[in-house]
């Protein structure tokens, strides 16, 4: 089944997915065959309640990365089961316990011909997939595949959780690339840790910087998440949103700071119309209206003219904004624009060339 490559993370949103897209442009421009695949599908449109699992099971990520390389069908690899807490409860009622199955799936599908290098995403950590069988450590060995972790760096504790993928991966672990570094920390960390890392036996293969793009949250996804109503421009919800801005100063104030801050998502309570007005002059994705109080005509005929999505909603200013911080480098990559952004992002902030040879895929 030719080669088998798998990128892993030690919890979730690390950025696999940027990482992959990256990883494979450049493989197929230097004429590899690939093929790619989520053994345990993470992310999927269902009905809700349903419990009922497509055929062949597919991935929203793997389509998404498929349609953007250009992959054939039979380049996608169906996963063998879905990643959430209803099938996680059926399996236990049931008593489908034998972890060993779902590996074997996978091991059948991977025994159809192919000539080239697979790529498969392991779920978001170490531990998830082992109710199915599909966890990180059991797929590698199972596989003999190699593999690379793709970390987001907090600071230097983080090394415990590389560790922790070191013992379990053992020889399967080729190298790490670190990812959602500080910009102003990248020399540093270059300098300092990465000599330690080595020494630890952690080949690390690139340093990527934070990126607001990669970070950044579409209007529509705040809409569906804050159960938003969309007062105007509802066919400008394709707009991302990379900062967060409360607007509970006075309006002074507000116009400078918006000044200082882009493309960014504005929360402000229903009843402050100077902050609005400032708001809709800045470099503001969408506003978003806190509150009991309506907002006045002039403002969404203003927003309307922006082509600002004006957005209310039912929570109150601090949960609204809990909700649209969590949302911040927790979706999906499924933009163009971010995906274009990670081809150059994984260009030239890892050492590909190097991670080919450790691989032999050179």
């Amino acid at each position: 089944m030719g080669r088998t490559l798998m990128i892993g993370s030690c919890e979730p949103f690390s950025g696999k997915s940027a990482f992959i897209l990256g990883i494979a442009r450049n493989l197929i421009s230097k004429n590899k065959n690939i093929r790619f695949g989520k053994p345990l599908a993470t992310s999927l449109d269902m009905e809700v309640g349903s419990n009922v699992l497509p055929s062949p099971l597919i991935d929203d990520d793997v389509r998404f990365v498929g349609t953007t390389l250009g992959l054939k069908d039979y380049q996608l690899i169906p996963s063998i089961n879905l990643l959430n807490a209803s099938i996680a409860d059926e399996r236990l009622a049931k008593s489908q316990l034998d972890v060993g199955k779902g590996f074997q799936q996978l091991r059948k599908q991977l025994q159809e011909p192919f000539d080239g290098i697979t790529i498969l995403e392991a779920a978001g950590s170490l531990h998830e997939g082992l109710l199915y069988g599909l966890s990180l450590p059991q797929m590698a060995r199972e596989l003999d595949a190699q593999v690379l972790i793709v970390q987001s760096w907090q600071d230097s504790c983080s090394v415990d959780s590389l560790l922790a993928a070191k013992n379990q991966l053992g020889e399967h672990l080729k190298g790490i690339v670190l990812n959602a570094v500080n910009p102003d920390e990248i020399d540093n960390l270059r300098r300092t840790v990465l000599p330690s890392l080595m020494q630890l036996g952690i080949e690390v293969f690139g340093v990527m910087p934070r990126s607001p793009l990669l970070r950044s949250v579409t209007v529509g996804e705040l809409v569906r998440r804050l159960e938003a109503k969309v007062l105007c421009s509802s066919e400008r919800l394709e707009l991302l949103v990379e900062t967060l801005s409360i607007g509970a100063m006075n309006v002074n104030s507000a116009m400078e700071f918006f000044r200082k801050r882009r493309n960014m998502a504005v929360v402000t309570g229903a009843d402050r119309t100077d902050i609005q007005l400032a708001a809709l002059e800045a470099s503001t994705q969408c506003l978003i209206l806190t509150g009991v109080s309506e907002p006045l005509p002039q403002l969404v005929n203003r927003a309307e003219e922006l082509e600002v999505p004006l957005l209310k909603v039912d929570h109150d200013t601090l949960s609204t904004v809990e909700v649209i911080e969590h949302a911040f480098g927790h979706v999906r990559l499924n933009e163009t624009v971010k995906a274009t952004y990670a081809f150059r992002i994984v260009q030239e902030h890892c050492d590909l060339a190097r991670i080919y040879r450790s691989l032999e895929l050179s």
